[in-house]
């Protein structure tokens, strides 16, 4: 005698009830990637020494798609795509917010530098604006689908008096890695984006050391 189709279905809802236990397979956890903040040699005797103020490194502003977790890849001007089973460990403005506070960290350009989290009070703020955070094709107005692609960051800047609420500085920043064409693992792209944020992070560093409106 053969079972009813309601009492298979019944054993199948008792197995799906029990702890731990499913009929559908789990898929596998996305893998989280990050990239290290490099490390750099503090000032020594003859360096220019610490500027006598704490900076605030504010989380800088996005749009989608740049304020999520997905890693982004531009195949096209009109299309983003993002890299299946893996993602930033955590929204791309946190991961460049502390890839920032990192450098000038180890620079020791700053008597102290913070980030946003940190209710302490600090005499300057680093605010900022992120506009691109993903890889592309050069020339992507003409694409050319031999060449490889490039790690983009692009990060608007301003240097803000927090008494006065006036602007000392600002700039524009971009920084470029190119990708080599036979690696099309989402490794290389995390490793090339690495390489333009931190390009990016020690040129913003010697524009706030350079800025004629600070102590």
């Amino acid at each position: 005698m053969k079972p009813s189709i309601s009492v298979t279905a019944a054993v199948i809802a008792g197995l799906m009830s029990l702890p731990g236990c499913t009929v559908l397979p789990r898929p596998d956890p996305p893998r989280v990637m990050d990239f290290p903040v490099p490390e750099l040699p503090r000032q020594t005797d003859g360096a220019a020494p610490a500027m006598p103020v704490t900076l605030r490194v504010d989380t800088p502003h996005a749009s989608e798609p740049f304020n999520g977790t997905g890693i982004l890849a531009k195949p096209q001007p009109w299309e983003f795509r993002i890299y299946g089973g893996v993602r930033w460990r955590d929204n791309i403005p946190v991961i460049m917010r502390d890839l920032l506070a990192g450098v000038l960290r180890s620079s020791g350009s700053y008597h102290g530098v913070i980030s946003d989290t940190n209710p302490a009070t600090a005499q300057h703020s680093l605010i900022t604006e992120l506009s691109a955070f993903h890889t592309e094709r050069p020339g992507l107005t003409a694409p050319d689908t031999t060449r490889q692609y490039d790690a983009v960051i692009e990060l608007h800047a301003q240097l803000l008096d927090n008494r006065s609420r006036a602007t000392l500085c600002a700039r524009s920043f971009r920084a470029t890695e190119p990708i080599r064409p036979e690696d099309t693992a989402v490794e290389a792209a995390v490793l090339a984006l690495a390489a333009a944020g931190q390009a990016l992070a020690l040129e913003l560093r010697d524009w706030l050391q350079a800025c004629p409106h600070q102590p």
